[in-house]
């Protein structure tokens, strides 16, 4: 393997990563829960970018459901955000031609 080759290509690489964490923001994933009665929109850093309830979750004595619903609504929006990511990640490593396993000092 010629080492030249392969450290132009990591720095390319970091490059690319660099351009990746940039696209990272303007990403956004939505979980929903409850059917849909509840839906949280976050952007890629996992910062809340949107809430929204149904009025029929609205009720006093369903404080404990709503709330549930936050979580899990917020807890799938978060899975689908580190999903992307995980797969924009591996295509950028694709192309490296690394062995599996050994990763970048970056």
């Amino acid at each position: 393997m010629d080492f030249l080759k392969m450290m132009k290509q990591a720095k390319q690489m970091q490059e690319q990563m660099g351009s990746l964490q940039e696209q990272m923001v303007e990403m956004e994933g939505q979980g929903t829960a409850g059917g849909g009665l509840v839906t949280v929109t976050l952007n890629g850093k996992g910062d809340l970018k949107g809430l929204s309830i149904d009025p029929s979750l609205m009720k006093e004595d369903e404080k404990e459901i709503l709330e549930d619903l936050i979580i899990a609504a917020h807890t799938e929006a978060r899975a689908k955000i580190e999903q992307a990511m995980q797969e924009k990640t591996q295509e950028l490593m694709g192309g490296l031609g690394l062995p599996p396993g050994m990763k970048l000092p970056f």
